[in-house]
């Protein structure tokens, strides 16, 4: 029989918890009763927390009571893992980390994990909208930005909220084979392996400040305008700078160069098209300024990982 222990803090994701504490559960009805999950919670503090969603969970045990040496321990995610500090929990996962056979996080819960030095060095993620901040906070771990669940060793760190899920059922088919881990997959009506990454769900330009920069100033006009031909001497030309310079202030700005920034407002804007309209495919092209279907739907394929199409009927 395998453990699992799942920790719990105040202001936690609730899904976090039950999502995979659910794959293991379903799990265990297709599993000889020597081969099942023992499945438990443990406080870091107080054995009873809100979860975000105003949920009171109560632990099993105290971290102080908890035997450490699991085969699977689990730190969800959520505005209290990373608005807060818990350090007797840091100095209880430290603790602990050896001694586990996988030690994983859920989203946002990366930073719990960070806060206790278990970060450094090694291949990691989070939920979408947290990565930027992951690697700041963390700069000696390599965050990877699209993907749905990394592993590293023993560390598997997974994306935002229901990838919980998709990490459990991971750890299922290794356990168990990819025939149980389907099972489980079935009966919570979830695919064993997603279409693309983390990337499909998040918008490739940030939102941008109408401050009056001259780099401001260019991505707005992008925006603006996403239909009409751009390179970068004409954008340059628009910031009143030379090509060079220009190219160099924007990539620092920005994180990215002139035209990856074209290109991603105008996947965007396609996006956005997709979404909500039943346009056919060529005007959504020509609307979000793509010369064709065809380098829409290469351009998609490359940063997304889904065809336009595949994306409509996953998202529209």
């Amino acid at each position: 029989m395998k453990t699992v222990a799942v920790v719990l803090f105040p202001d936690l994701l609730l899904l976090d918890v039950a999502g995979p504490m659910e794959v293991f559960s379903i799990a265990n009805r297709y599993l000889d009763p020597g081969d099942c999950y023992e499945i438990s919670t443990v406080g870091s503090d107080e054995l009873r927390v809100r979860a975000s969603n105003g949920v009171v969970l109560t632990a099993d045990m105290h971290i102080d009571d908890a035997p450490g040496a699991y085969d699977v321990l689990l730190v969800p995610g959520g505005p209290g893992a990373y608005n807060e500090v818990y350090p007797r929990l840091q100095c209880w996962l430290r603790t602990v980390a050896a001694k586990v056979g996988c030690l994983g996080s859920i989203c946002t819960g990366a930073f719990i994990l960070g806060q206790a030095g278990l970060l450094d060095g090694r291949r990691i993620t989070t939920h979408w909208n947290y990565t930027e901040r992951l690697a700041k906070r963390y700069p000696n771990a390599r965050v990877e930005t699209d993907q749905i669940f990394v592993r590293d060793g023993n560390l598997i760190t997974s994306g935002g909220v229901t990838t919980g899920i998709d990490l459990a059922l991971s750890i299922v088919a290794e356990d168990h084979g990819k025939q149980i881990a389907l099972a489980v997959a079935k009966v919570l009506l979830v695919v064993m392996r997603r279409q693309g990454g983390q990337m499909q769900f998040s918008p490739l330009v940030a939102s941008v400040a109408k401050e009056d920069s001259p780099v401001s100033r260019v991505q707005n006009y992008v925006l603006e305008h996403v239909t009409e031909e751009f390179s970068v001497e004409r954008m340059a030309s628009l910031a009143a700078m030379s090509s060079r310079h220009f190219a160099r202030i924007f990539t620092r700005e920005v994180n990215m160069t002139p035209m990856e920034f074209v290109q991603s407002a105008r996947i965007d804007s396609a996006r956005g098209l997709l979404e909500t309209s039943d346009l056919p495919l060529k005007t959504v092209a020509y609307r979000s300024g793509f010369g064709s279907v065809r380098h829409m739907r290469y351009l998609f394929s490359e940063r997304l990982g889904l065809t336009p199409s595949q994306y409509r009927r996953q998202f529209s």
